[in-house]
């Protein structure tokens, strides 16, 4: 009896552990969330500065620091100071003013706001030269045209009546005949293996190349040398030409060539201030005439905008361009 009452007894603690485990466990609640107090706000208080022993931040280095700002901070208070006690710039001074004293007194014998007629300006010309050498008389011919315009690019060449007071170095590449006609006319250099000579230098001893059409192609290996110092020949400038004697004849005579620059403006040397008022007047109209019959189709309005006649380092002369 006493052994199936205990096989009882354990046989119902089994079930009961059974049962135990079979039985969900519910999770344990969250505990509530408890907001915390905001600390109370306390007055800040500075650190002291930790200084290295060495480096940027040691106490040498943050010292000198200090030190170059406040000399930054005077020399701009400084600066400031001196900008406000400066007294007002004065205005620039015109080119007369800025010039010597011969020109000053050069300049006094022109009326700026006069425009002088071809006599007049050439001999103020002679009178307002300040340099004791015999200077170079310039004219410059303002036009109304547009150089990017093909047809509006104005150039020429003409024989000045009286010259042009230089002594002109010509060289003729041409065929052994006409080398000998332009050595009688006057080259200085004449023939094909005395031009190549000098270029295979690259010595360019001479102002103005004439060549014949059939020696053209020789020269074209030379372009880049010529080209350049605008020493190639052109038919347009009458430096290729068959007639080599006229060429010569003219160019040692006073042959000049004119172009506008990009600006519309023809910049021309006409003659020396010894020809006298007579030569450089006639040498004023030979060159409006030509540049007036060399007038663009397309320019409908004033073609020629204003003249001005100088001498090196004189003043200018304004001319009318009636």
């Amino acid at each position: 009896m006493a052994e199936a009452k205990k096989s009882t007894e354990a046989k119902d603690k089994k079930e009961a552990e059974l049962v135990v485990e079979a039985t969900p466990v519910k999770p344990a609640k969250k505990p509530a969330r408890v907001k915390a107090e905001k600390p109370a706000v306390v007055d800040a208080v500075e650190e002291p500065k930790v200084l290295a022993k060495a480096g940027k931040r040691s106490a040498k280095a943050v010292a000198e620091i200090e030190e170059k700002e406040v000399k930054e901070a005077r020399k701009a208070e400084a600066d400031t100071t001196e900008a406000k006690a400066k007294p007002a710039a004065k205005p620039p001074r015109s080119k007369a003013e800025r010039a010597g004293k011969k020109y000053r007194e050069a300049a006094k014998l022109i009326d700026k706001t006069k425009a002088y007629s071809i006599a007049e300006a050439a001999e103020l010309a002679v009178k307002t030269s300040p340099v004791k050498f015999d200077a170079t008389v310039e004219l410059h011919l303002n036009l109304g045209v547009d150089p990017k315009q093909a047809d509006q690019n104005v150039r020429g060449t003409l024989s000045l009546p009286a010259g042009t007071g230089k002594t002109v170095r010509v060289a003729a590449f041409a065929e052994p005949d006409d080398a000998k006609k332009a050595s009688a006319a006057g080259a200085d250099i004449a023939g094909v293996e005395a031009v190549t000579t000098l270029l295979d230098k690259e010595s360019l001893d001479f102002d103005i190349l004439i060549a014949t059409p059939k020696m053209m192609p020789q020269l074209g290996k030379y372009a880049r040398l010529l080209g350049p110092r605008g020493l190639m020949p052109n038919p347009k400038s009458g430096t290729v030409t068959a007639d080599v004697v006229t060429a010569v004849k003219e160019a040692k005579a006073g042959r000049v060539e004119y172009r506008v620059d990009p600006s519309g403006i023809v910049h021309l040397g006409i003659g020396k201030v010894s020809f006298g008022p007579e030569k450089l007047a006639q040498n004023i109209e030979a060159i409006l005439s030509h540049v007036r019959s060399n007038k663009p189709a397309s320019i409908k309005g004033n073609y020629i905008l204003g003249i001005w006649l100088t001498t090196t380092m004189g003043p200018s002369i304004r001319l009318s361009t009636s």
